[in-house]
């Protein structure tokens, strides 16, 4: 009978896990194909430099878009422990808090970015004909700031809500507006650059106009008093809100990095060859950052339950549809690396050129796809020290063999600093783990118990 009984609930766990991960995965799978909607009309119409213009450009919109992801991540998590531990009225204020974070944040991204884009595009690597190019783009992409931090930071929170569902079907209404619009506004009316980049913009606002009718049809059930603890709710918000952010923006850190080395060692062309790269890579990632994302839901509340159990049975099925998902996108794209970059309008030299630089970033997939996994269940579960080192740490290995290999392997050693860093990131994942620091173990049901009994800022007992 226990055995039966403890299959039943493993079934539930799966039947739970899919149906949360898969539309989290379809939903950030099209987040990445923003960006390659854009390089495939811009490729097409405006040919190479477009294309490595978008690319140079991207990671200040991987930005904007990533803060809202770490703040509306971080208010999410704290969302579902007090879901899990019966704090319905704290629960309601974390996400008061963070709507009021995002849409301030929101408005500083757009000022400071207006300021200092143009040096941080000099810096990033624009030169020659990419440089007015990459402006055109991010100018308008800064003025719909709002949106997109609003848009991205509101989606964890219809996750975490049970609206899954729903938080693709906005990704995907957003998508559809980005096509149409970009279609329109770059190959049928000459507004090229700004074009492109004024559809990404109102796609996300469609986003954002779908996930605030959902909100809004559940406004009675949000309903809370904010009472004098404001500051509080948000610190909480915003200490975890660098783990999620993280783990959005560092592969565009290493975009920055290669991107500059690339330069370096290879010119425009590499810059160019790497963009088609980078772009695919893109969509990959981001299906794996579904993964990750969509299980952290389970994990908080069964850590806000105080089940240990539950949230290591949540985390090993992650590791296991992870790497399946890594070695099927592996081995797909190895077997069309030679036609790949077509999709982006390349020249015959960047067709070439990628077909034979892409496998050494294919195997960087299957050591993400742990590493990603590990990051997400630190952080879902306030470990967020571990988190912040997992994260942070890849940017910085990166930095020191882009320092080393590409001087003794001249451009290949910049293709191949990518995933010995990734490797780097998994053997230090493996580490923590080794050394029993994995949440759900031994000591978590005491951070568990000082969560359900612990007073909030500005309240009484919620429970």
């Amino acid at each position: 009978m226990a055995k039966n009984a403890g299959t039943e609930e493993t079934m539930e766990i799966r039947k739970n896990f899919f149906r949360c991960v898969i539309p989290s995965m379809l939903a950030f799978a099209l987040s990445g194909i923003y960006a390659i909607v854009d390089g495939f009309f811009i490729g097409n119409k405006i040919g190479d430099f477009g294309l490595a213009a978008i690319n140079i450009a991207y990671p200040l919109t991987a930005l904007i878009q990533a803060v809202g992801s770490g703040i509306g991540m971080g208010g999410a998590i704290l969302y579902s422990i007090c879901e899990g531990a019966k704090k319905t009225e704290e629960k309601n204020r974390y996400f008061k808090v963070t709507s009021l974070l995002l849409a301030g944040v929101s408005l500083l991204l757009m000022g400071g970015l207006a300021i200092s884009a143009p040096a941080v595009l000099r810096m990033f690597g624009a030169v020659g004909e990419i440089y007015p190019l990459a402006l055109a783009y991010i100018r308008f992409i800064i003025y719909g700031a709002f949106f997109q931090v609003l848009s991205t930071g509101l989606v964890p929170f219809l996750r975490n809500m049970g609206g899954a569902v729903l938080a693709m079907v906005a990704m995907i209404s957003g998508f559809l507006t980005n096509i149409l619009l970009d279609y329109l506004l770059v190959w049928r009316f000459p507004y090229g650059m700004a074009g492109a980049a004024l559809a990404t913009v109102i796609g996300q606002a469609v986003t954002f106009a779908v996930c605030l009718c959902f909100l809004l049809a559940r406004r009675n059930s949000l309903r809370s008093r904010m009472g004098k603890g404001f500051w509080g709710l948000a610190k909480r918000v915003l200490l975890i809100a660098p783990s999620p952010f993280g783990l959005a923006f560092v592969p565009n850190i290493t975009l920055i990095l290669v991107n500059k080395s690339a330069v370096l060692y290879g010119g425009e062309a590499a810059v160019t060859s790497y963009a088609a790269v980078s772009y695919i890579s893109c969509v990959v990632l981001l299906l794996l950052q579904g993964i990750s994302d969509g299980c952290q839901p389970l994990m908080s509340l069964y850590y806000g339950e105080g089940d240990g159990a539950k949230t290591g049975r949540v985390k090993r099925i992650a590791y296991q549809f992870s790497a399946v998902t890594a070695l099927f996108c592996m081995v797909l794209l190895y077997l069309v690396r030679n036609q790949a970059a077509v999709l982006f309008g390349a020249s015959d030299q960047t067709v070439a050129s990628v077909g034979a630089i892409l496998p050494v970033f294919l195997i960087g997939y299957l050591f993400a796809s742990f590493s990603r996994i590990t990051v997400s269940a630190f952080y879902a579960t306030g470990k967020d020290k571990m988190a912040y080192l997992l994260i942070y740490a890849e940017p910085v290995f990166l930095l020191v063999l882009l320092l080393i290999l590409p001087e003794r392997l001249g451009i290949g050693g910049t293709w191949v600093s990518v995933p010995v860093s990734q490797l780097l990131i998994m053997l230090l994942s493996l580490f923590f783990l080794y050394r029993g620091k994995y949440p759900g173990k031994t000591g978590a049901g005491l951070s568990i118990r000082k969560w359900k009994n612990r007073r909030s800022p500005g309240s009484g007992n919620n429970g």
